[in-house]
């Protein structure tokens, strides 16, 4: 159970760091390309709606990834992996 919360906490280090990481870049013209973001999952302008008459329910969901917090991952998962 500790494993888990350890791993967790690694990943959510690692998305941390790269947001910031990317946010501070993006100012940077040779870095910039650490800033580049992408928005994964339904936006809120166009979410998913079950209507069922009686109740309707709406799902939506979005994430942004850059290429910061996909690197910022990978090494906080070699570090978990090296201090496991």
């Amino acid at each position: 159970m500790i494993e888990f919360f350890l791993f967790l906490f690694y990943i959510l280090a690692g998305v941390v760091t790269g947001s910031a990481l990317g946010g501070i870049c993006r100012g940077i013209p040779a870095l910039s390309w650490l800033g580049h973001a992408n928005t994964i999952g339904f936006s809120a302008a166009n979410p998913a709606v079950l209507d069922l008459i009686v109740v309707k329910v709406t799902f939506g969901f979005s994430m942004t990834v850059s290429v910061a917090q996909i690197i910022t991952i990978a090494i906080a998962l070699y570090i978990y992996r090296k201090t496991r």
